[in-house]
């Protein structure tokens, strides 16, 4: 398994940020495929409502100027439950802050494909097939949130161990912006704006990434 990698950093606001999708979809070696069904049992075993589907997967990328552009393909969604090789499938993560600087948490459901039982930042999700990945940032803060930022930057690109890439986002709120939390987290928090401060259950990976994003503060 590979080290986890930076593959772009920047901080472009949501409109920089393009999208081109190739038209041939991903066909994953059969042994990918298989693990990809196997997978996807297991979930329905335990009463997850996750489906199968169609999403992005990471082809390439290049930063021309004050532009991030990332060309996608459509692939299957289960690829990301592959375990050691998600085969670059796709994600955003959507890392979110109250005007005060105080860090949205969320404790993931137990029911969910990935990370369940584990408290996360702000919100999270695939890109949709034919979505930008900036778009897809917005839009999974409204679903799991109910709520819309003051201001969107995509802060990174980033290559897990597992071969999953993630589009990193910071979302400011607007000055008294309220949050109505979805199923798919069974408890949230505002964790301190000095990531010093905040409480055990944020794990070391939380600080870190919480850390480098707020080095390039507001």
């Amino acid at each position: 398994m590979q080290q986890p990698a930076i593959l772009a950093r920047g901080h472009w606001p949501a409109e920089r940020v393009r999208a081109r999708w190739h038209a041939e979809r991903y066909v994953a070696p059969e042994p990918m495929d298989e693990a990809a069904d196997a997978a996807i049992a297991a979930l329905r075993e335990r009463g997850s409502p996750s489906h199968d589907g169609l999403s992005g997967r990471l082809v390439t990328h290049a930063e021309q100027g004050d532009e991030l552009t990332i060309e996608l393909q459509p692939a299957r969604w289960a690829l990301r439950l592959v375990e050691g090789d998600a085969s670059h499938s796709m994600a955003a993560l959507t890392v979110t802050r109250a005007a005060d600087g105080r860090w949205l948490a969320g404790r993931r459901a137990p029911w969910l494909s990935s990370w369940p039982g584990r408290w996360a930042l702000g919100a999270g999700g695939a890109v949709d097939v034919g979505e930008s990945p900036a778009h897809t940032l917005a839009r999974e803060l409204d679903e799991e949130w109910a709520v819309q930022p003051e201001r969107l930057t995509v802060e990174a690109l980033v290559r897990l161990p597992h071969q999953l890439v993630m589009v990193v986002g910071l979302a400011w709120l607007p000055d008294g912006a309220e949050i109505e939390m979805d199923a798919e987290h069974d408890a949230y928090a505002w964790w301190p704006a000095d990531v010093a401060a905040w409480p055990a259950e944020a794990d070391e990976p939380l600080r870190r990434m919480a850390t480098l994003l707020a080095a390039h503060g507001r």
